[in-house]
């Protein structure tokens, strides 16, 4: 419970932080640390993730750097693309998933540092 207690803590900040903390961190902080299975640590971070989007753009939206027609303009359509990823998520391995993310993880970081 404890290890849950701080991945949650740290997922949260990196969401505050930079708008990610789900697939980025909350997904490898379980697999790795609290031993869920892939596909239960992206249901859990999924059903995590709309308490922690509420509370961060509640947070940036005070600060003024939320726009919400483009934030519409990218969450309506990003809904079809979650059931279509969630379903492709059962359809491959959870090893070719994990391959996956962490190359995206990797062109992300490489990307962001040059």
């Amino acid at each position: 419970m404890r290890r849950l207690a701080v991945i949650a803590t740290v997922a949260g900040a990196f969401s505050g932080l930079f708008g990610v903390g789900g697939g980025a961190v909350m997904v490898p902080l379980l697999v790795l640390w609290a031993h869920f299975g892939e596909r239960e640590a992206t249901g859990t971070s999924l059903a995590a993730m709309p308490l922690i989007a509420s509370f961060g753009a509640i947070a940036q939206g005070l600060n003024g750097n939320v726009d919400v027609p483009k934030g519409l303009l990218i969450g309506i359509p990003a809904i079809g693309g979650v059931v279509v990823g969630a379903w492709l998520q059962q359809q491959l391995s959870p090893r070719w998933v994990s391959a996956v993310l962490a190359l995206v993880l990797l062109i992300s970081a490489t990307v962001l540092i040059v």
